[in-house]
This record gives structure tokens, C-alpha cells and sequence, in this order.
């Protein structure tokens, strides 16, 4: 049986991309400092890449659900160049105030509830516990605490409210996601170690 796969859930605005609120213009969309640098090392260190992003900007009428594709193969062209490959694309376009009726509704995808994150562990058989949720707010910490994985807080000044609960704060936080990176490759390191010597107590 093939043993299942780690993965890095990213969130795309603010975190993977600089924010453009309610932005799907691909000739707006810039990586954020660093994004590549990040995403090539855990690459390197065999995670998975796979963004998961609320889109409410569909709901609430500001553009086509569509127009994401044009948005998404830009950020694939950004990131070949800087030598990396996203694993997939996940996004909630749901918001329970938006006019556009179709996607009116609260749901289980919206971070902060974990249904993108679960549903891209069913689809690329993704061990949780192995696995980071890296974003700029503290939904994304949330959804990555309620889906079992390890979180990382993009600290960029994105989050401004602050709401902090168990479920809310992160593991390590970050200026960007080479620094990110860096620690979750630390992070592994020790808990490998750890283990090791508990193994050799035994």
C-alpha cells in the first residue's frame, strides 16, 4: 500500500499572492516576498503544494467564478519561473450575505471550517498530521487546527482583529514563506530526533 503523502495547504490572497481584495485580474496578481523561495523548499523537503482560498468575492456579485481560471494560470506562470509547481487549486466561493443566490449560503469549505482541506487529503491521499496550513489570518490557522494539521501564521500585518482561542493560535509564525519554510524544515527536524531517541529508550 502506498504510504500516504505530506502536504503545505497555502493560502493564495496575502500569503501566496500580495493582496488585491476581491481580486481576479491576472495582470494584478504578484507573488508575495519570498513565495518562491518558500514553495521551492518545500518542495525540496517532499510536500505536496496545494492552495486552498476563500473566493467570497463570487458570492457577493464582484466577479465570475470563471474568471479564477484566468487567475489561476497566471500564478502558474509566476511559479515556473521561479521553478515550482502547485499540486491543485481548492476555493470556497460562498459567503451567507452574498446577493448571488447560488452562493448564498454558509458552508463547511469557508475557512475557517477545514472542508477544502479535507477534501484535498481525500483527493491526493494527504497524511493531515504530516501536513501545514500556512496563511495570513487566523481562519486559516483555525481551518488547519480543526483539519489536524500543524499551522503557520504569515504575520504581515493581514490579520488585524485578533480573535485569538485555542483553535486559533498557530504552531510558528512567519514574515513570509521562505521563513516559513525554514522552520517547518527545523520543526521536522527535531520532531525526528525526539522520536529517534524515544525509540532508542525503549
Amino acid at each position: 500500500m502506498e504510504a500516504r503523502k505530506k502536504a503545505v495547504f497555502l493560502d493564495k490572497d496575502g500569503t501566496l499572492i500580495d493582496d488585491v481584495p476581491y481580486n481576479a485580474d491576472p495582470r494584478l496578481i504578484t507573488l508575495s516576498d519570498k513565495a518562491g523561495a518558500g514553495l521551492r523548499l518545500f518542495d525540496r523537503l517532499g510536500y505536496r503544494l496545494l492552495v486552498v482560498s476563500n473566493q467570497p468575492g463570487i458570492a457577493l456579485g464582484r466577479f465570475d467564478e470563471a474568471a479564477l481560471a484566468g487567475a489561476h494560470r497566471r500564478l502558474d506562470r509566476l511559479l515556473e519561473r521561479e521553478g515550482v509547481r502547485l499540486d491543485g487549486y481548492y476555493y470556497c466561493p460562498h459567503h451567507p450575505d452574498g446577493p448571488v443566490g447560488a452562493y448564498a449560503r454558509s458552508c463547511d469549505c469557508r475557512k475557517p471550517q477545514p472542508g477544502m482541506l479535507l477534501r484535498a487529503a481525500a483527493e491526493h491521499g494527504i497524511d493531515l498530521s504530516a501536513s501545514w496550513m500556512i496563511g495570513d489570518i487566523l481562519h486559516d490557522i483555525e481551518a488547519g487546527r480543526r483539519a489536524g494539521c500543524k499551522t503557520i501564521l504569515i504575520d504581515n500585518g493581514n490579520e488585524t482583529e485578533w480573535m485569538l482561542s485555542a483553535m486559533r493560535m498557530p504552531d510558528l509564525t512567519a514574515p513570509n514563506l521562505q521563513a516559513a519554510a525554514l522552520l517547518a524544515a527545523a520543526w521536522t527536524d527535531a520532531a525526528n530526533t525526539l522520536h529517534g531517541e524515544r525509540d532508542e529508550a525503549r
